[in-house]
């Protein structure tokens, strides 16, 4: 499953015109997020961000899926 924001995850503005901005693709090609930027900039931002904790979430996708916790 692949999954397009249009927030610009540094500025948290909606990006409307996709075509005239910048984004990345994070995952596999299976499986992965497209975010979209208001600025090279941002995304720039958002590539140098060193996370001290980072995680990993997994997930099943299955209609009879239930999560426990």
């Amino acid at each position: 499953m692949n999954i397009r924001t249009t927030t610009d995850p540094i500025t948290l503005r909606d990006v409307s015109d996709l075509d005239d901005h910048p984004c990345l693709y994070e995952g596999d090609g299976d499986h992965g997020v497209e975010i979209y930027f208001e600025s090279e900039f941002t995304k720039r931002i958002y590539q140098n961000m060193v996370l001290e904790d980072r995680k990993i979430v997994c997930g099943n996708d299955t209609d009879d899926y239930v999560a426990e916790g």
